[in-house]
């Protein structure tokens, strides 16, 4: 497949890859398993790529199955760890390159969608301190949305809303007379689930995992050997020229 000759959308994953989210939501479930499970260390990598590209309540039930917790649902561990959460999510920031990037693609007036498992009252509260890169997203599709309910990562399902709905709007506005098609984007991911989803969809996609991830995959197998995407380890090192976007 290789890259798409003209880029004429950006699709982004949001957590662990625009912004430094991923490690509030390590401290918050560490905290419970550390100060109330006494499972020393708190949450491992292992589990925590498990967790990735989950909604909250999935992925709740998936830490209590792999450290066998008991006297707790996944209910009651969600509505913990979101607490705890809530106390973190001003303080996240961008990640490096992370609103270089986004303002770099807004000015040269390249549409970006933010395609995020969050659902829609977290990503508020995640992103309200953010605005100045956030600001260029012509929309949010969240993993709460009723149209990809039951269909989340890494089925591909939140990047083809995510496109459809900006067709929708870029249309309405008069800015396309054709759609844009997913061979026609890039896919911004750092989780394993993300980039598959990404993969499944039709999409090229930009990887850009935590050091973490890469010691426990095979990233040549996982991106076909570059036809299916880039590895990155930082947003930094996008090369907007490789792509005709300088």
């Amino acid at each position: 497949m290789g890259p798409p000759k003209t880029v004429k959308a950006c699709l982004f994953d949001m957590d662990g890859l625009l912004i430094d989210s991923e490690s509030v939501y390590t401290t918050s479930i560490s905290d419970i398993l550390v100060n109330r499970f006494n499972i020393p260390g708190g949450l491992t990598w292992d589990v925590k790529m498990k967790l990735q590209g989950l909604p909250g309540p999935k992925a709740s039930q998936t830490v209590i199955d792999e450290y066998k917790l008991e006297g707790i649902t996944a209910q009651e561990l969600y509505e913990w760890t979101s607490r705890k959460q809530a106390e973190l999510w001003p303080k996240v920031q961008f990640l490096p390159g992370a609103l270089d990037l986004v303002r770099k693609l807004a000015a040269k007036g390249i549409p970006m969608v933010v395609c995020t498992s969050s659902h829609k009252d977290k990503y508020d509260i995640k992103t309200a301190h953010l605005q100045e890169g956030f600001k260029h997203f012509e929309l949010v599709i969240t993993g709460d949305n009723p149209v990809i309910a039951g269909k989340g990562k890494p089925l591909p399902f939140i990047w083809w809303l995510g496109l459809s709905e900006l067709n929708d709007k870029l249309r309405s506005e008069g800015r396309i007379q054709e759609d844009i098609k997913i061979e026609e984007v890039l896919i911004f991911e750092d989780a394993v689930p993300g980039l598959i989803s990404g993969k499944r969809a039709g999409g090229y996609v930009i990887w850009v995992p935590d050091p973490h991830v890469l010691e426990m995959t095979k990233p040549e197998e996982l991106l076909d050997n570059g036809a299916k995407g880039e590895l990155l380890t930082s947003l930094e090192e996008f090369d907007l020229a490789k792509y005709n976007l300088d």
